[in-house]
């Protein structure tokens, strides 16, 4: 079992904390099961970037980056060494702490 963090840099925001979640699921299913927002445009399909985000703590416990996702994270707002694509982040069979910091997200609601 997985405990996730999620970090925002949306000012307002406390971070949130999942504990017990199965291996398997991307970033983005847990995010989603849990009522946190994380755009995702593309369904989840990676064939956009609107669910990227920075993995600061745990990237072991994730499927390693592949050419496709590094391409459209180059699309991605602000990209940086750490950027994944939420979807992309599935858990690997195991257990540890993994932290996350989704960007702001207003960026994709015009506000």
């Amino acid at each position: 079992m997985y405990k996730i963090t999620f970090n925002f840099e949306q000012k307002g925001l406390e971070p949130v904390t999942i504990e017990g979640v199965e291996d398997g699921q991307s970033i983005l299913e847990v995010a989603l099961l849990n009522e946190i927002d994380l755009h995702h445009n593309c369904g989840g399909v990676c064939a956009c970037s609107t669910c990227h985000l920075y993995v600061n703590e745990g990237e072991n416990h994730i499927e390693e980056l592949s050419d496709k996702e590094e391409d459209f994270i180059d699309r991605a707002v602000s990209p940086r060494l750490n950027s994944r694509l939420g979807c992309q982040c599935v858990l690997l069979p195991g257990s540890g702490n993994i932290a996350v910091t989704l960007p702001d997200q207003t960026q994709f609601l015009g506000e």
